[in-house]
């Protein structure tokens, strides 16, 4: 018989590989979705919503494919026949759907900078969520890091007279969704078919009535076929490692690693793109940037006090 001391270790060992799973899984998401505007700004030559119909449709395929593969159909039918679930599912793919549109509107339309805001603010609304809905606590530098955040934003408000509606927008949406899936039992990969097949009608609908001539595959070249066939790919990686870590940490913790993308879309609108960047912009980041150093590193602190606790 195992003794006490023996199975705690178990547990500690257990949770520690969950954890790691979820870390790597954040990291691949996160990265994925910071390179993501290299991929859609080659189809700028196509409206965004007609870019968001492919997402939707290669998307449901590249799920069918993968369901099949991983043989998750039976999750995918007890969702079906929850209630609850489904109008979670419901709502959630609609956020999701918005979000996608307004990413791709973003990039397409020269407003990569404020999607990088956007996905920068977010990891602090995870801790304002978390807070709100999940009962997280919220720590005393977890505040301040939210107000220097609020400051920020404010300053460009000021500044140039407008609410910067790109960045709050994408961050409101995509905090919300992930809210959302945290609150239902389905896993990473069925959850995403369910919310992708309920656009779908409307994708399909949008595409034989209002696709533009490029809705025509087999009038198009057969490189922008390719990348149209790539948006399934595009969509769905990195928000099944969004789902499975989502499930393995801390909501609040997980926003620590969304650092990673709006870092890339920066970097690309800015060297790459050449966005420019306003002194009042700049300083909003620079509010931002601060917010989230302060943040990761009371994050830090309470990660090893709380591993102490357990090892001890």
């Amino acid at each position: 018989m195992p003794t006490a001391q023996v199975i705690i270790r178990m547990h500690i060992d257990a949770d520690a590989k969950r954890t790691q799973a979820g870390v790597l899984c954040a990291i691949a998401a996160y990265t994925m979705w910071g390179v993501a505007p290299l991929y859609f700004k080659q189809l700028q030559i196509m409206p965004a919503l007609e870019i968001l119909v492919h997402r939707i449709v290669w998307s449901v395929l590249v799920l069918i494919i993968l369901l099949g593969v991983t043989r998750q159909w039976n999750k995918v039918r007890i969702a079906l026949y929850s209630s609850r679930v489904m109008k979670t599912l419901a709502v959630a793919g609609v956020l999701l759907g918005a979000n996608w549109l307004l990413f791709i509107w973003a990039i397409n339309n020269d407003h990569l900078l404020d999607a990088s805001l956007g996905y920068y603010i977010n990891p602090l609304l995870n801790v304002f969520l978390g807070r709100m809905f999940l009962g997280e606590k919220l720590r005393p530098m977890q505040r301040f890091a939210v107000i220097l955040a609020v400051i920020g934003v404010s300053i460009l408000i000021v500044a140039h007279g407008y609410l910067p509606w790109v960045a709050l927008v994408l961050a409101g949406t995509f905090g919300v969704y992930g809210l959302l899936r945290k609150q239902v039992s389905v896993d990473s990969l069925p959850g995403l078919f369910i919310e992708s097949l309920m656009l779908l009608p409307l994708a399909i609908g949008y595409w034989i009535w209002f696709g533009s001539v490029h809705s025509d595959m087999f009038t198009n070249t057969v490189s922008l076929n390719v990348l149209l066939v790539a948006a399934g790919i595009v969509t769905t990686a990195p928000l099944l490692c969004f789902t499975a870590a989502a499930r393995r940490l801390m909501y609040s913790t997980l926003g620590f690693f969304q650092y990673i993308g709006p870092s890339l879309m920066f970097l690309l609108a800015v060297y790459l793109y050449n966005e420019p960047l306003e002194p009042a912009r700049l300083i909003t980041f620079g509010f931002v940037w601060a917010a989230l150093v302060i943040f990761s590193i009371d994050s830090l602190k309470a990660y090893r006090t709380a591993r102490k606790a357990r090892l001890a």
